[in-house]
């Protein structure tokens, strides 16, 4: 009574994951492991199914060897798809060999009219081999995969290595172990496929993951020079004002346009061009703290958002230093390009409340440096105190 039962929901719940496997076999540019494994499963369910049809305690041979055979299609997808899991193909050969070896080995064992231990023995050693590959390598690899679902695999497989040697010995003397061999096995083989269909889950919501964070790194970063772009700045300029807000620390936007890049980017080409925006870009962020926020606005225009100062005289320095920096000459192609730098500053709260009239506020204080003879800074001062003018160079 127990025989049918066994068999009747092994082979149903084999039929559940294979439908699982290839509805998730479906979802685009899914690890192409999980074909090879939906026919894998297809094989368990196959040869369980069979060998439930065609039990005969009187002639085992025709149930041995069709079990045997499609058995062994089993372990050979589950290896190839194990391979192609983790992108490693030169094994699949091999792979291959050695199922055809096994498949040999029954038809010899068949025509050879040979006991049912003669198909076991071949089965069983060609199985332990197989699954000690797929152990090895998903333990090997068992870090490519989150929450150690490759580990879990590895050991699930070592454990059916072990209950097939046992399964061989067990039936020798117990005729009975046949019915809780297939019961261990069937547990151990869902196990299996259940920690691998988890694991190609688990990379499909990593790979969302990923894909979300590097859309809102693209949403956010200008693409030739990797700082953060204008989105950017709206974006985390509220939580910066709050650090403006606590007592003595002030908020500065500065505002650099810079000068004589035209010339460069006309004679010598838009790939100088590009290459000159990037090296002022690492000069920025080499310059700039931690808690600053650096971001490209135009063409040759960038935004430094600088916060916690303790007083307007760091302001002098940082403009000061960034002004020194950005004045360097930039060494593209075994030849030097010299560039100068218009800075316009403005303070919170006085040169303005809101991100838009800081800028604009920065933008003209800019604007009186490029008229005054270039390459400087200047902090805005509303008109109604007296202008606040940085050194020229």
């Amino acid at each position: 009574m127990l025989f049918p039962v066994v068999h009747t929901i092994g082979s149903t719940v084999y039929l559940i994951f294979f439908i699982l496997f290839v509805c998730a076999s479906q979802v685009p540019r899914v690890n192409p492991g999980i074909g090879w494994w939906a026919l894998a499963i297809l094989c368990a369910l196959l040869s369980r199914t069979t060998y439930f049809v065609l039990y005969s305690p009187q002639d085992m041979a025709i149930t041995l060897g069709v079990y045997s055979s499609i058995n062994i299609l089993e372990k050979l997808f589950l290896a190839i798809g194990i391979m192609h899991f983790i992108k490693k193909h030169t094994a699949i050969n091999w792979l291959c060999i050695a199922a055809a070896a096994a498949e040999l080995w029954i038809l010899c064992a068949h025509l050879l009219k040979s006991e049912n231990w003669g198909y076991t023995l071949g089965l069983t050693i060609y199985n332990v081999a197989m699954l000690l590959t797929v152990g090895m390598v998903a333990f090997k690899h068992r870090k490519e995969v989150p929450y150690e679902l490759l580990l879990i695999s590895a050991l699930i497989c070592f454990a059916l290595v072990l209950h097939w040697i046992v399964t061989f010995i067990a039936l020798r003397f117990f005729s009975d172990w046949e019915v809780i061999a297939f019961l261990i096995g069937t547990v151990l083989v869902l196990a299996l496929y259940l920690s691998l269909i988890s694991g190609i889950l688990a990379q499909l919501y990593k790979r969302l993951i990923d894909a979300e964070a590097n859309a809102l790194d693209l949403a956010y970063q200008d693409s030739l020079t990797g700082l953060n772009n204008m989105r950017y700045v709206d974006a985390l300029f509220d939580k910066a004002l709050m650090l403006a807000n606590r007592p003595h620390q002030l908020l500065a936007v500065i505002y650099i346009d810079l000068d004589n890049f035209k010339p460069i980017n006309d004679t010598a080409g838009h790939h100088v061009g590009d290459k000159t925006l990037q090296t002022v870009a690492r000069r920025l962020k080499e310059n700039t703290r931690s808690t600053d926020i650096c971001a490209r606005v135009g063409g040759d225009e960038f935004v430094v958002v600088a916060t916690q100062i303790e007083n307007e005289e760091q302001v002098h320095s940082i403009a000061k230093k960034l002004l020194a920096k950005l004045t360097e000459p930039v060494e593209i192609d075994s030849k030097s390009y010299s560039l100068g730098a218009s800075i316009g500053i403005s303070l919170y709260p006085l040169g303005g409340q809101s991100l838009q009239q800081l800028i604009e506020n920065a933008d003209t204080a800019m604007y009186d440096i490029k008229h005054h003879g270039k390459s400087g800074y200047r902090i805005f001062t509303p008109p109604t105190q007296k202008a606040n003018t940085g050194p020229s160079h």
